[in-house]
């Protein structure tokens, strides 16, 4: 399963584990991926969506159907 936010698409960083004595190897950031189910009261459905914590705040500020008209807006698929 891919690690990206449906929402804000949001994915993985590349970066460097830095050790001790200053050795470098590449490691992944993953971003905090968390599954949630919406109730969506305009389609009378639960929507499942895998999303980063920072955009289930952003349903919590501006609410689901707000969410999901922008991203149909952006041409992403529910």
């Amino acid at each position: 399963m891919s690690k990206f936010c449906q929402v804000s698409g949001k994915g993985p960083l590349v970066g460097n584990k830095v050790s001790h004595s200053n050795r470098k190897s590449k490691r992944r950031l993953l971003p905090n991926l968390q599954r949630r189910k919406f109730w969506v009261e305009t389609e009378q459905r639960w929507v499942t969506l895998r999303l980063s914590t920072s955009s289930i705040r952003d349903i919590d500020r501006l609410g689901i159907d707000a969410v999901l008209k922008k991203m149909r807006s952006n041409g992403q698929k529910i």
